[in-house]
């Protein structure tokens, strides 16, 4: 419903506000169509989802979207319209000073030392081969850039200090494209800051004293930008698209964001549509037929899809060509969309480069299986010459593959140093080995959904906890837990007490708190009289865990013991009978674990499965 009440109130609203606030980028993504079929000058922002505090490397993607979505709006002198997902306002924004650019051109005179110490200031990596945005590489009278928001990097020649060449250049060859380019704007790959204002947020995060987390400009730079940044919602007009008083409270009760929560109280509310009904289209041509008395208007990508539903010749539709895909319907009118949504599939990075192959390396094409690399070579093809890989099979026969599809090979990985046989074209022979591996694959598959299925029918021990239990445990980490850190809790908690068997995979990089997060678990079912065994794959990891455990646990009286080939024959001896009387409550070990008798185990941790080996695997399961 909430497409035809966007739609509704943006046909029928006397002024506009400044805002329009959605749920989520797929509404956005609506409100951007509607308004333009509407002849209404509109963006949108990104779903910027991050919580406070939290690693923002993960949200880099989204922050430089919303830092370009930001720039794009103040260069309006006519302020447009603005979509933004709730989550996104949440955050305070920077100040326009902030997204400057600065713009080379051909023939201008730079000054090495003051750009290399301005692109540090404003968040660029500096790397030898540049391969995504955000990074810059000097080398000698060469500078790669790939600008935040270009869809290509770009090359810069100089001649001393004067910019003699500028060039596009492609990431998987690291060739450089033939027509020249006037002139680049570059955008911060943070923010436009000086070096002074740089090193007094790092001085910021560094008086912080945080723990457990990356701790540079670039995981945490935006969360002390407070006096240098706007809250970009306030003194502006906004309406809500519904009430969102769930996302409000569960964001406010997880997370300290920097808008004040009266903000969002006050806004007013779209009323629901009281004309206008969504539509979904199965049969374009039934729909027309029954609604022809209204006035109806078809949205279609092009011709050809007319012709495809058969509506080329029928009368009195208003035609607009254009790649809307909603669809909405009203007592006088119809608004109908034969487009299909089309899902962005992006192309597969290629993870070889040609300046590191050399003839005779093996490689494997996806297609064909394992050649030899020969050369790069120029061929003719349909009037143009392209540049190809030539591989060799056997029998002196070649295929020729684009420089530009490099994601079709990569190189081949022997097992201890083995040479491979190469395949041979047109006997189908790498295509029998994949539909074998695709098989195998299958019946994996299968045996992992027969072990789920198994085991969704075992009881497991209940696990029942006082929330107030928890909270104190976590308030005793001497740091504050991140919106992803108590999500993973809660739900770890509600299954363990679902006497249902949890299976969960608890994924992040090191030192983002995983380790803290199972310690939740632990005590809950030390609480439920039950024990649990920490699994892993070294003696170096044992001994870790087993102190970090031990310091965080025993002061709420969870005993802690561990078993591994360090341990004395005594100590073993001790530990095992107590695991087996049920006197202990959490054990750490590496594989001197598997068989031990374990009176009311609860809960088994792995940590690194990876590492361990198929039947070390096996016996896990």
């Amino acid at each position: 419903m909430e497409s035809a009440t966007l739609f509704e109130y943006l046909k029928t609203v006397q002024e506009h506000p400044e805002i329009i606030i959605v749920e989520n980028e797929s509404q956005a993504d609506t409100g951007l169509e509607m308004a333009a079929y509407l002849g209404i000058k509109a963006m949108k922002l990104p779903d910027f989802r991050a919580s406070f505090m939290d690693d923002l490397r993960s949200f880099k993607q989204e922050l430089n979207e919303l830092f370009l979505a930001l720039d794009t709006y103040h260069r309006h002198s006519v302020k447009p319209l603005i979509f933004s997902p709730i989550k996104t306002l949440f955050h305070k924004f920077p100040i326009k000073r902030l997204l400057a650019t600065q713009t080379l051109s051909f023939a201008d005179t730079v000054d090495h030392a003051e750009l290399k110490s301005k692109l540090h200031a404003w968040g660029y990596s500096f790397v030898d081969i540049v391969q995504m945005e955000g990074e810059v590489s000097f080398r000698g009278d060469i500078i790669d850039i790939f600008p935040i928001g270009c869809e290509k990097p770009m090359r810069l020649s100089f001649f001393d200090d004067e910019i003699e060449s500028m060039r596009f250049f492609d990431l998987d060859t690291q060739k450089s494209d033939k027509e020249e380019q006037e002139s680049l704007t570059i955008f911060p790959a943070f923010l436009a800051l000086s070096d002074e204002e740089r090193q007094a947020i790092e001085s910021k995060i560094e008086a912080a004293d945080i723990n457990g987390f990356a701790t540079d400009i670039e995981s945490l730079g935006f969360w002390f930008l407070d006096d240098l940044s706007e809250a970009f919602v306030m003194n502006k007009s906004a309406v809500m698209l519904k009430n969102f008083d769930k996302v409000i409270e569960d964001t406010y009760a997880l997370d300290r964001p920097q808008i004040e929560r009266g903000y969002f109280d006050a806004l007013e509310v779209m009323h629901e549509a009281s004309d206008y009904k969504p539509l979904k289209v199965i049969d374009p041509l039934s729909l027309i037929e029954l609604h022809k008395e209204k006035k109806i208007t078809v949205i279609s990508r092009n011709s050809s899809a007319l012709k495809q539903e058969g509506l080329e010749h029928i009368q009195n539709l208003k035609i607009v060509e254009a790649g809307y895909t909603f669809s909405v319907i009203s007592s006088e009118e119809m608004i109908l969309s034969i487009n299909h949504k089309v899902k962005r599939s992006k192309k597969r990075k290629a993870t070889i480069i040609l300046d590191e192959l050399k003839p005779g390396d093996y490689v494997v094409h996806e297609e064909y299986g394992v050649a030899l690399f020969e050369k790069i070579t120029q061929a003719t093809v349909m009037g143009g010459t392209k540049d190809f890989v030539s591989l060799v099979y056997q029998g002196e026969d070649r295929v020729l593959v684009p420089v530009d599809a490099l994601q079709v090979i990569d190189r081949y990985v022997a097992d201890s140093g083995s040479l491979p046989a190469l395949d041979r074209l047109g006997k189908g022979s790498f295509a029998k080995l994949k539909d074998t591996v695709k098989k195998r694959l299958f019946e994996i598959a299968g045996e992992i959904i027969n072990l789920a299925a198994s085991r969704a029918l075992l009881k497991a021990p209940k696990i029942d906890v006082d929330d107030a239990e928890i909270r104190r445990f976590q308030a005793s980490a001497g740091f504050d837990y991140t919106a992803d850190q108590k999500q993973s809790i809660q739900e770890m908690i509600e299954e363990m007490g679902s006497s249902k068997v949890m299976d969960r995979l608890l994924s992040g990089d090191v030192g983002f708190g995983k380790t803290e997060v199972a310690m939740n678990a632990i005590v809950a079912v030390a609480r439920s009289g039950y024990q649990t065994a920490m699994v892993v794959p070294t003696t170096l990891l044992s001994s870790q865990h087993y102190h970090s455990l031990k310091e965080r646990l025993e002061d709420f009286g969870i005993s802690v013991a561990k078993i591994d080939r360090f341990v004395t024959a005594k100590e073993k001896k001790i530990t095992l009978a107590r695991l087996e009387a049920g006197e202990l409550d959490v054990v750490v070990g590496t594989h001197a674990l598997f068989g031990v008798k374990i009176k009311n185990l609860g809960l088994v941790i792995i940590d690194e499965e990876h590492k361990f080996g198929v039947k070390q695997k096996e016996k896990l399961k």
